[in-house]
């Protein structure tokens, strides 16, 4: 009888362990059948962590993580491949030793906590100090509480694939100076910052600076390493550019005239780029990598095309009718613009007369390709350019029909820049394809686009008429004021979904050409026209 009395009771303490205990029962359970003869003992967890065992996974790794040893605090992760391999690059790749974790109050299973480290590196060291947090949960496949790994658990702003390393920087700090010696900071120009950084970038390791040491975040898609800790500053590299700092200064201060805005300026006799900048929402370089229709500008090249292939010339024949037929479309002029049929080609340049350039597209010998071939060979564009940072270097297609046209007053399929713009100018008034640059082509010995240029005649006609646009055509009111050899030409280009034309506008002014196109402000003379006559003042 009292043996059935022992039992009884047993089995009731059983029960009250089970069903009251919580977490101090379940161990004391595991324990009873931890002879491995299975039973209750061996029965899965489920539910959230409790406070105790949010308190133990946490201390237990956060004691690991502290000693180095990556293995057993990956154990006690939900992901412990990956754990052990970011905890095991922690000391031997970021180098950080001494880690001391403080943790914080848990809020339900996350905790907080505080890391103090030193990191170590070639004889130099620096404390290192964060805070990050973790949160525990319930192990799906074994019911244990483990931390959910994330690899912002080792550093808050870790993320997947991203590593943690400590070393030379991947890149020399340059200073880069402009033709004359001068520092350019994007402090002081601040729309040059993207290119500068591109240029430090590429050239970090060609100015002569040395590396610093770093603790940085490598990122897996090639983007620029996150600098955390330098340990020792490395020394700048010079890295001499061709910017010019008075026409830099003049472009940054131009572009703010206009929201959506980008100007380029070169030096035709040598191609050197004396001023990129941008004035915009991004930090896209659309100055040299922009991809859009030029509007009007673009006749300068179709000029060109004319005159090469004998269709006409300067004082030769181009009538401006109100409105010309190509394949079933139909091009017009600007409103207001009146009609001339006895018009030279000068003129209906310097007018900007759409008309003039459709009806002559159809003359023999001219074909669908000779566009094209204007553009590229004589002009260099489509020539893949190496200025030194990444650009685009102009598109004109060969095309039939209605297209055909509308690309030869720089619409249709044909894209620019300010950058191919202002050197299409450079090339009209000098009769040499120079192509642009901001380093110099030795520091790493690239092979620049070449293209065979213009007839001495065709250049000659060519600057003659933008001459004359600047001072009775419709870059009149732009250029007004400037003295000196200058000319110009304006241009609009229409964007569906767009209220007003992009403005396009190319000018010269003694050995500087400039170029420049916004979205805003209509045509080309009444937005992009004061950019550029600001950059061209600077020009000596």
């Amino acid at each position: 009888m009292a043996k059935g009395v022992k039992v009884a009771v047993v089995s009731t303490v059983f029960a009250v362990m089970v069903g009251g205990a919580g977490y101090g029962a379940y161990n004391f359970v595991s324990a009873l059948s931890d002879d491995g003869s299975g039973g209750v003992g061996d029965a899965k967890r489920s539910g959230p962590p409790t406070e105790d065992e949010i308190k133990e996974t946490s201390k237990g790794f956060f004691a690991a993580w502290q000693k180095g040893d990556a293995a057993s605090a990956a154990a006690l992760t939900n992901n412990n491949t990956a754990a052990e391999v970011l905890l095991a690059d922690y000391g031997t790749d970021a180098h950080i030793g001494h880690v001391r974790i403080t943790p914080g109050r848990a809020t339900g299973a996350t905790v907080p906590y505080r890391v103090k480290a030193t990191v170590s590196y070639d004889g130099k060291s620096k404390p290192l100090a964060y805070s990050s947090k973790l949160t525990v949960v319930r192990g799906v496949t074994t019911g244990k509480a483990l931390v959910d790994w994330q690899p912002s658990v080792v550093y808050p702003k870790l993320q997947r694939d991203d590593r943690l390393v400590t070393g030379e920087s991947a890149n020399p700090a340059i200073e880069a100076v402009d033709r004359g010696g001068k520092v350019l900071t994007k402090e002081k120009y601040p729309s040059l910052g993207p290119v500068l950084d591109a240029l430090r970038e590429k050239y970090g390791d060609k100015a002569g600076g040395t590396p610093g040491i770093e603790l940085v975040i490598k990122h897996p898609d090639q983007s620029p390493d996150t600098s955390l800790l330098t340990l020792a500053e490395g020394r700048a590299g010079k890295l001499q550019t061709t910017i010019s700092a008075s026409a830099q200064a003049a472009a940054e201060k131009a572009v703010k005239l206009y929201g959506q805005s980008s100007v380029v300026a070169v030096k035709p006799s040598t191609g050197e780029v004396l001023a990129v900048a941008n004035n915009r929402t991004d930090a896209f370089n659309a100055a040299f990598e922009g991809t859009k229709a030029p509007g009007s500008t673009m006749k300068i090249i179709t000029a060109a095309m004319l005159i090469d292939n004998g269709v006409t010339s300067m004082n030769g024949p181009a009538p401006c009718p109100p409105e010309a037929v190509w394949q079933g479309q139909t091009f017009k002029n600007l409103t207001n613009m009146k009609p001339n049929e006895g018009a030279s080609l000068a003129n209906s340049f310097m007018r900007s007369c759409n008309t003039a350039f459709i009806k002559l597209i159809d003359e023999k010998p001219l074909t669908d390709e000779s566009l094209t071939l204007e553009a590229q060979n004589r002009f260099g564009i489509g020539e893949d350019w190496k200025t030194g940072v990444v650009s685009f270097d102009g598109k004109v297609p060969a095309v039939s029909g209605p297209d055909r046209a509308a690309n030869a007053i720089g619409q249709g399929q044909v894209q620019m820049n300010p950058l191919n713009m202002a050197s299409v100018t450079a090339t009209a008034i000098t009769g040499a394809f120079r192509q642009p640059y901001l380093v110099s082509p030795k520091l790493d010995d690239r092979e620049l686009a070449t293209a065979k240029g213009l007839p001495y005649n065709t250049a000659s006609q060519l600057k003659q008429m933008m001459k004359l646009t600047a001072t009775q055509g419709t870059a009149a009111t732009a250029m007004a004021g400037l003295h000196g050899d200058i000319g110009a030409k304006t241009g609009s280009a229409e964007v569906d979904g767009q209220q007003v034309s992009n403005s396009w506008f190319t000018g010269f002014r003694n050995d500087m050409a400039a170029a420049a196109m916004t979205e805003e402000g209509g045509h080309g003379g009444d937005a992009a026209g004061p950019i550029v006559a600001a950059v061209l003042r600077a020009a000596g």
